[in-house]
């Protein structure tokens, strides 16, 4: 066993779930359809991890902020491309900056901290980064705090940078006419962005930057920790590799996808037939508001993440923690992290398909020395027909047994394999856990004790 975990188990807790979901579309792609793949010759439906991950951790992050659960009140994330405009928002409402002046100070200052931005001939991107930045909910407060602080070294090295940047943008235009490049002078955003490349812009105070670097750091924030963060803009800012590994949730069975015909009444309309004295005025008001389809599956999924308890310990203590800090932050973390994997839900269409109030049909928790994924255990599609025609019955109850059964087969094998707990909130499932044969399995009843 790894001596940094020794005090909450093996290194690795795997988790496992199955649910149920009727008429629902938690994702789509691109054409607004519902994601599938192909697995075990068959086509299935697809929740991608993206979509799950984020669930998962914007349901942790509401608890913290509200001082709910184990994280409550610690520092958390937000993952956005208005820095700039948190920062010139705090320059403004705390600090009495003109907002405009706060605007174009803080996106240089970003900006010249190795972060690019969008073209400034649009407003509605002008002040907002190319990429989205996961940094602790703070950070804008913390930038403008030390803006405000350098204001006299900042405001001439602003005037300075601005007009830099606008003559080179103006040459680099000019250049581009003359050498008959089109492209060169096709729009404000490749003006720039060549303009930026050449340039010899004033390089960005060290203290600022060291400033800026700080403030978008990982710091403390225990969802960073958790699900990691990448940013190649700026080499000296660290990325950090999660804790959390996702899978994609499939069906157990093939998929089925309904394009479900809707019409939207009009209001206004339908008064005025219910109200109207002759059959000319009924027919004008006839019909519905509008109509159009809208896709939706249904299906039991199977879903996967492991949290690896090492890999956490040594983000928190790469933060900045003490060993004692970082143990007892990792503990909260990883109770929040089983709550999250069990109750969040992807909020698409949330309203129209009530999708966020389903409850697991069942969770396997177990700890082990490596990750372990059972999505083999449904390569062959669960049959749905009734037991007396050669299928397996409901999707649910056979999907269950077929995991319990895997998991039990495979721990036969792998001594790491310890701790083992299923959870169910469906008692014709609990009943089938009644009767099967799962030596080392415990029962339990609350998401609590999903934890060694």
């Amino acid at each position: 066993m790894t001596s940094d975990v020794s005090t909450t188990g093996s290194q690795f807790l795997s988790l496992h779930l199955l649910e149920t979901l009727v008429a629902v579309l938690p994702v789509r792609d691109e054409n607004g359809a519902p994601k599938s793949i192909v697995y075990g010759g068959t086509e299935r439906h697809m929740i991608t991890s993206q979509a799950r991950r984020r669930a998962e951790r914007v349901h942790t992050r509401d608890r913290a902020n509200a001082g709910i659960g184990a994280l409550a009140g610690r520092s958390t994330g937000i993952r956005t491309r208005e820095w700039a405009l948190f920062a010139a928002r705090e320059l403004t409402s705390a600090h009495g900056w003109d907002s405009d002046e706060a605007i174009r100070t803080a996106r240089a200052v970003i900006e010249a901290t190795g972060l690019k931005f969008g073209d400034p001939g649009k407003k509605t991107v002008a002040n907002l980064t190319k990429v989205l930045l996961f940094a602790p909910s703070d950070a804008g407060v913390r930038i403008a705090t030390h803006i405000n602080e350098k204001a006299g070294e900042l405001r001439p090295w602003t005037a300075e940078y601005l007009a830099a940047q606008a003559t080179a943008v103006a040459k680099n235009k000019k250049g581009g006419r003359k050498a008959g490049d089109q492209e060169a002078a096709e729009t404000d955003e490749t003006d720039e962005g060549a303009a930026s490349a050449d340039a010899k812009l004033p390089a960005l105070p060290k203290t600022t930057r060291s400033a800026v670097l700080t403030a978008l750091a990982p710091r403390d924030a225990i969802d960073i920790a958790l699900y990691g963060r990448f940013l190649a803009e700026i080499a000296d800012s660290p990325n950090v590799d999660g804790a959390v590994q996702s899978s994609h949730a499939f069906t157990v069975h093939e998929a089925e996808q309904v394009d479900d015909f809707y019409a939207a009444a009009d209001d206004a309309k339908l008064d005025r037939k219910k109200n109207a004295l002759d059959f000319l005025d009924v027919a004008d008001d006839a019909g519905a508001g509008m109509t159009g389809y809208q896709s939706l599956i249904t299906g039991t999924f199977y879903r996967h993440a492991v949290l690896d308890r090492l890999r956490l310990r040594r983000n928190l203590r790469a933060a900045g923690m003490t060993v004692e800090e970082a143990e007892q932050a990792s503990v909260a973390a990883e109770a929040e992290f089983v709550t999250a994997f069990v109750d969040a839900f992807p909020e698409a269409k949330k309203n129209s398909t009530a999708s966020t109030g389903s409850l697991p049909a069942l969770v396997l928790a177990f700890e082990a020395e490596r990750p372990y994924n059972y999505a083999a255990a449904f390569q062959a599609p669960i049959d749905e027909n009734p037991l007396d025609k050669g299928g397996e019955g409901p999707a649910g109850p056979a999907a269950v047994k077929r995991l319990v059964e895997h998991h039990t087969f495979v721990s036969g094998r792998r001594p790491d394999i310890r701790s083992s707990r299923v959870l169910t909130y469906d008692p014709q499932i609990d009943e089938v856990l009644g009767s099967l044969k799962t030596p080392g399995v415990q029962s339990v009843t609350s998401v609590e004790e999903l934890r060694a």
